[in-house]
Parts: C-alpha cells; sequence; structure tokens
C-alpha cells in the first residue's frame, strides 16, 4: 500500500458512545467526491502496515480540514482502538481516495451501524445544493443509543427518516429491515444506495433486486 500524504490530527470530538469524529488537516493535493474513502494508518512503529478504509464526511471545498466519523471497536486490540489514543498534533498516512459510493442522484440511502458514514458528506451536500425533498434514509442499529447524527438527520429539511433498531421499547421500529419491511417504503424508479457490513448488503442488494430496483441503480461499495 503507498500512502502518499500524511494528515495531523487537529481535534477529536465525541459523536455517540463509541464514535469519535476526528479532525485533520488536509494536504495538497487531497481529492475526493462525498462518499469516497481512504485508507488511514497509523504513522507509529508497528501500526504503519494496519490500515483500513474510513470516508470523509466533510465537503471538498473544505479545504483546510478533513473530517473522519469513526466507530471504535473496544472489543479487539485494532485500528480503531488505537485510533482512540491520538492526540492532537500525532499523524496518519493516507492513500489515495477512490470508492464507488458516491452521488448518483436522488434516492433511497439504506444504512446499517457506521455503514451511515458514506453518506453523510453526500446527503449533506445534496441539503446544501438544492435540497433533499423525497429523499429516504433507512437506517439500522443494535440500539438507540447507537444512532449516529440522529439529529442531525431529523433535521435536514426534506429528508424522509426511517431509524430501526434491534431493541423494544425505544418507540423506534424493531429490526429487521427486510423485505416485508422494505416493501412499499422502496422506490424502484430512483438509485438505492447500500452500506453497512457485508451480510447487510448482500441481503438489502437481493431485496432490492426482487423489489425491482434495476441493477444500475443499486450502489454499493466494491472492493473494499
Amino acid at each position: 500500500m503507498t500512502y502518499p500524504y500524511a494528515l495531523t490530527l487537529q481535534s477529536v470530538e465525541p459523536v455517540t458512545h463509541d464514535t469519535r469524529r476526528f479532525r485533520f488537516d488536509r494536504p495538497e493535493g487531497f481529492r475526493f467526491e462525498p462518499g469516497q474513502a481512504t485508507h488511514l494508518a497509523i504513522d507509529r512503529d508497528g501500526w504503519r502496515d494496519e490500515d483500513r478504509p474510513f470516508t470523509m464526511v466533510s465537503q471538498p471545498e473544505e479545504r483546510d480540514h478533513l473530517d473522519f466519523v469513526i466507530k471504535i471497536y473496544d472489543d479487539h486490540d485494532g485500528v480503531t482502538q488505537a485510533l482512540d489514543t491520538l492526540k492532537p498534533g500525532d499523524r496518519v498516512l493516507a492513500t489515495e481516495p477512490e470508492g464507488a459510493i458516491t452521488d448518483h442522484g436522488a434516492g433511497t440511502f439504506l444504512a446499517a451501524g457506521a455503514g451511515i458514514t458514506p453518506f453523510i458528506a453526500i446527503l449533506d451536500a445534496r441539503a446544501r445544493n438544492g435540497g433533499l425533498k423525497g429523499e429516504i434514509l433507512i437506517f439500522a442499529n443494535k440500539t438507540k443509543r447507537d444512532i449516529i447524527l440522529r439529529d442531525h438527520w431529523e433535521d435536514l429539511d426534506g429528508l424522509t427518516t426511517h431509524f430501526v433498531t434491534d431493541e423494544t421499547g425505544d418507540a423506534l421500529p424493531d429490526g429487521p429491515i427486510d423485505r416485508d419491511y422494505l416493501e412499499g417504503r422502496l422506490p424502484t424508479d430512483r438509485p438505492v444506495y447500500i452500506c453497512g457490513p457485508q451480510g447487510f448488503v448482500d441481503a438489502m442488494r437481493q431485496v432490492a433486486r426482487d423489489l425491482g430496483v434495476p441493477e444500475e441503480h443499486i450502489v454499493t461499495e466494491a472492493g473494499w
């Protein structure tokens, strides 16, 4: 893996109980589209070969910083746990941005957990550039407190939101998101964006096909 960029951490702030927003400086020549990601490796001995893909949630026109919303997995000694130890001034190494989840037009967004991250920049950009009327976000999580940026999504004018959890008694629909749930909620004449764990992506892709969404209208990540 080649890392042409070094990013210096500026700040970290909490988003949920286990999710952080990391803000780095933006190096010269780092160009991306909303929804794209880069592989990050911590610039420390023993970690430079342990990279993972993370999505930029800031906008391409924001020239002085790069933001990432990252879920921290404390149940194993991995990259996100190590990222959570970084302090302002620490560095990470980054690859050239890439990714298939970019803006393909107004549509329906199906996300599970940290799979919401590619949609943050896309939906924010669409909100700035004409609005979100008729667009739908269906977002699955284990519990209510796991919902990343819930208030933000509910405040976006024109965006219809459906939050689904695995817990009962939280005033939100119980999961799972399946064919029965999506039938009647999933328009078939526009793009369907899907991101989350691989099992979720595979299941949602099949449901979308079964409900009549053309293959060319299904937007998912490949090769990461």
